[in-house]
């Protein structure tokens, strides 16, 4: 069974043909990064102007790169949420018209079930798992019980580790997005140099809270600049970095050991940070649990991951009629269509 991917949910325009949900056949994406690098962080309404520039070519690229036609697609998956609203839709409103073209099934796919798939076509894992869900927008520690059924264990209350790594970044001046640049300069700086909380939150043991994390970097770098002292931006990004990698990876094994879970995932755009794969592939070892990791280029916004939920999605029996609409917040154990 052959699914044609699409997602837009920020700032990649991104088609893909997946076969049964494993094997990738495509993966095309377009993105509009460059542009954003100019403002510090995504423009909604440059990135949905962008998206409406590429969607066809990127769609018509990744039939090709399939050498397949729509003849041969047997449904057409598309993100609907969570996301920029204006950025979904171009994306749903493409996928609905084509189906209307083409008489072919629409699926709806919520993002973070995608990022969750990008594992499915990186390794054989198969539920039931335990997964840390990562990325700029969501901090979650998900029981994967199917392939179509998820129960969140955690979350952050406030910022995501990746929009609170993003923004100590540019409070660092580094180059966006922050998060990667603090990954790359903190290769061999001392990440016991500067001191940060450990936040912990009432209610639940499993959920995280960043934003006094942030707080606490920003502040460290404009208290240093009053008394006139240099900050050593590197050991700064190591000691922050590590502090919210222990927040995620200190919870993720409270779950791991409560929930005895011997398959542990990881998805999520953060789920590429260097750091992060390191000291969960050290608690994995730790408590006996097999890790498993999205190869790099499929931990960022990609339509492959679409494709590959939106093929177990279809065999469980999802499909929309072509009144499906966007959403910008949606519960990953949640659907709405």
């Amino acid at each position: 069974m052959k699914i044609l991917g699409i997602e837009s949910s920020c700032d990649e325009t991104a088609a893909a043909v997946v076969e049964d949900g494993r094997r990738v056949l495509s993966n095309i994406i377009a993105t509009s990064l460059e542009e954003h690098k100019l403002y510090g962080g995504v423009v909604p309404e440059i990135a949905s102007r962008r998206h409406a520039e590429a969607i066809s070519g990127v769609v018509r690229e990744a039939l090709e790169k399939a050498e397949c036609t729509m003849d041969d697609i047997d449904a057409v998956a598309v993100t609907y949420a969570p996301g920029l609203i204006g950025a979904l839709l171009v994306g749903v409103s493409f996928a609905k018209a084509l189906c209307l073209s083409t008489s072919k099934p629409l699926i709806p796919v919520h993002h973070l079930r995608g990022h969750i798939a990008s594992n499915y076509i990186s390794s054989d894992v198969e539920p039931p798992f335990l997964c840390l869900v990562v990325s700029g927008g969501h901090s979650h520690i998900v029981r994967a019980n199917d392939y179509t059924s998820f129960e969140i264990i955690g979350k952050t209350r406030d910022d995501a580790a990746g929009e609170a790594l993003d923004k100590a970044g540019r409070a660092m001046h580094l180059e966006y997005p922050g998060g990667i640049s603090i990954d790359k300069i903190s290769k061999g700086a001392n990440d016991w140099a500067y001191s940060f909380p450990h936040p912990k939150v009432s209610g639940s043991e499993y959920d995280f809270s960043f934003s006094g994390l942030k707080t606490a970097v920003i502040n460290t770098i404009h208290n240093s600049e009053q008394k006139g002292e240099t900050v050593n931006i590197p050991d700064l990004a190591a000691s922050f970095q590590k502090s919210v990698v222990m927040c995620l990876v200190d919870n993720l094994e409270k779950a791991c050991i409560n929930f005895n879970s011997k398959k542990i995932v990881l998805a999520g755009g953060v789920s590429a940070n260097s750091r992060l794969r390191l000291e969960c592939e050290k608690m994995c070892k730790k408590r006996g649990a097999s890790l498993y990791l999205p190869e790099l280029k499929y931990c960022g916004d990609n339509a492959a991951m679409i494709a590959s939920q939106g093929y177990y999605e279809f065999k469980n029996g999802a499909s929309a009629e072509l009144n499906l609409n966007a959403y910008a917040t949606m519960p990953i154990d949640k659907v709405y269509y």
